[in-house]
């Protein structure tokens, strides 16, 4: 069993079997490597700077395989900075993210957090669950820990809670914007809403945005999915820890039957 999702090698990063994805065994979930280009662009980035928005444009099957990060300043504030970032496998470009940096300030407000009180249960209190559509004995339905808070799986609407059991690189601290990126775009998976045994409903994108980090292990997934008859769906997740909410994410979706 591997102890992470990416081993680095020099300046690439090997991913393992940990970010297989449910649609083939040889290319990865598109969690891993969102939370590996976050991670790549959160190195550069002033201490005082967080990302607020990252959106991640998966344009080829991510293969299970060496793979390297760039990352290019687009504009520099002081208050605002724009990152993108190229994820390659030799010479091919494989997914391309644009991140929104904004400065953090500590700041007396008469009021804070999110107006609309809609706790979900904590993870001590829902129930363990596994995803039973991945058909390998070890990807990246082994790699995350999950506890459904509400919601019956499949019926297009569902909490989940989601929690990382390795590191994401080898040998290095996971971050709370890593933790995030790589649960969030599972929005789709969790709250399903059509047979995977009959139709596949790939994201070709994931934008997250944060107006806080997560507290803690435990990211939460309270997502839905809609779907309508053109082949084109979309999954609209907000983004919780056990503090209360951190962000929303959102995902389009390409629908169709299995042949």
């Amino acid at each position: 069993m591997p102890d992470a999702f990416y081993v680095p090698e020099g300046a690439a990063f090997r991913a393992t079997e940990l970010t297989r994805g449910p649609w083939s065994p040889d290319h990865q979930h598109a969690g891993p490597p969102s939370a590996l280009i976050s991670a790549v662009i959160e190195r550069g980035l002033p201490p005082q700077m967080a990302v607020a928005r990252m959106t991640v444009e998966i344009l080829r099957p991510v293969p299970i395989a060496l793979l390297a990060v760039a990352v290019q300043p687009l504009r520099a504030g002081r208050s605002v900075q724009w990152l993108s970032a190229d994820l390659t496998g030799g010479d091919v470009l494989l997914a391309r993210a644009h991140a929104l940096c904004i400065r953090t300030t500590p700041l007396e407000l008469p009021a804070k957090g999110d107006p609309v009180d809609d706790p979900v249960a904590a993870p001590a209190d829902s129930q363990p669950f596994k995803f039973d559509f991945f058909t390998g004995d070890v990807g990246y339905h082994t790699g995350m820990e999950l506890r459904l808070a509400r919601g019956k799986f499949g019926s297009g609407r569902v909490s989940m809670w989601m929690r990382m059991r390795h590191p994401l690189i080898e040998g290095q601290a996971t971050t709370p914007l890593q933790r995030v990126m790589i649960a969030a775009d599972s929005g789709n998976g969790v709250s399903m809403a059509l047979d995977p045994r009959r139709y596949t409903f790939v994201n070709p994108d994931l934008t997250v945005y944060l107006h806080r980090p997560p507290q803690g292990e435990w990211v939460c997934l309270d997502a839905r999915t809609i779907h309508q008859d053109r082949g084109i769906g979309l999954a609209d997740t907000r983004l919780l820890d056990e503090q209360g909410p951190i962000g929303r994410s959102v995902q389009s979706l390409v629908v169709d039957a299995r042949s």
